[in-house]
């Protein structure tokens, strides 16, 4: 990355529907613009409201960037470049540092644009492939992108970004964003479960770096089932709660969203797991539009494809979306996991950043 100019030159020709930003050293990173849009774009009957990607510190803004391709990094910067090993075996905070080291606007890609893009695919019949079946997508007999990290088995757990098909970018063109369904499963910002209750920054204050998401942060909100936002603890708030008791061995157990916990975990073993399309609210639970908004709950009933989501509801837990090469069908744009610590790592855990101007 020592000549720039032909650094740009090179990504200009090989990404040229795509923005080329470059960070505060003058380093180029491969963007897609996201333009503002309402809720109601993307979830049937929903409200008119503008969708909180777009809104930081309760001003809107015209558009996001997103990174076209999972991060690598380079001097303790990420940036989004074609034909590189993604970035993996990264902890949530060394993950958001990396995108914020880039300078103003930069930051760890976010739940709320995280969602923003899966609701827009869906919403637009282009729920992206990828690499979630060692090297291709579950529903594909060939291979086509390139390896870059094999397990003990030989089999392809990563590949090179953006070199699968364009079938694997999430508007079906080559101007998308690619990987979105495996590969490595990605951290995002704004969002983790503290024993079991559901947490969030606000809108898409989480862009903003001057936002801590530290554990200890006063930043962080919890959601009401009318959707108003209160304090952590406040009784009544938004949790995720099993559906029996979950035991004391590794094994998944099916959850739903409560107002209370009738079942919390004493040990870390036991997780919750169900397919995203078939989470459920206890009785009398009222599902705010924010959730869905956010794509932490079904928009509605119909097909969100076999995607799962996943939470253990003791101690802080961050998150990470998408699904990585062995995650098979349950990979994809609604694939949540919201069970690791924020110092988690391992060699399916990448990430991504994103741009906001101005901010």
């Amino acid at each position: 990355m020592a000549n720039f100019d032909l650094v740009n030159l090179a990504l200009k020709a090989t990404c040229p529907g795509n923005e080329i930003i470059l960070d505060d050293k003058g380093l180029p990173s491969v963007m897609v613009r996201i333009p503002k849009f309402k809720i109601s774009d993307v979830i049937d009957g929903g409200s008119d409201s503008t969708h909180p990607a777009f809104i930081v510190n309760g001003v809107e803004v015209p558009e996001i960037y997103i990174s076209k391709f999972q991060n690598v990094i380079h001097n303790g910067r990420a940036y989004s470049l074609p034909g590189e090993d993604p970035k993996a075996s990264i902890n949530f905070d060394t993950a958001r540092q990396a995108c914020e080291a880039k300078g103003p606007g930069w930051h760890l890609m976010t739940n709320a644009e995280w969602a923003a893009i899966a609701l827009w695919c869906r919403k637009n019949n282009l729920m992206p492939k990828g690499n979630n079946n060692y090297g291709k997508d579950t529903s594909e007999s060939t291979y086509v992108a390139i390896p870059t990290y094999k397990d003990e088995q030989g089999r392809t757990c990563r590949v090179a970004t953006g070199s699968g098909p364009v079938t694997w970018s999430h508007n079906g063109e080559v101007t998308g964003i690619w990987d979105l369904n495996g590969n490595v499963s990605e951290w995002v910002g704004g969002y983790r479960v503290k024993d079991g209750e559901i947490q969030i920054l606000p809108n898409n204050d989480a862009a903003d770096a001057d936002n801590s998401q530290a554990a200890d942060s006063t930043k962080w909100r919890a959601i009401m089932p009318d959707g108003s936002l209160v304090d952590p603890g406040t009784p009544g708030t938004l949790k995720w709660d099993y559906t029996a008791d979950p035991g004391t061995v590794s094994a998944e157990k099916p959850f739903r969203l409560n107002t209370v916990l009738e079942f919390q975990q004493t040990v870390e073993a036991p997780y919750g797991s169900v397919a995203f399309q078939s989470l459920t609210a206890a009785d009398g639970v009222n599902v705010p539009e924010i959730l869905k908004a956010l794509a932490l709950f079904p928009a509605d009933s119909g097909d969100h494809g076999s995607d799962r989501i996943y939470m253990r509801n003791i101690g802080e837990r961050l998150a990470s979306r998408g699904g990585a090469g062995a995650y098979a069908s349950h990979a994809g744009v609604f694939y949540v996991v919201g069970y690791d610590p924020r110092s988690g790592v391992g060699t399916a855990l990448g990430f991504r950043s994103a741009f906001i101007p101005g901010i």
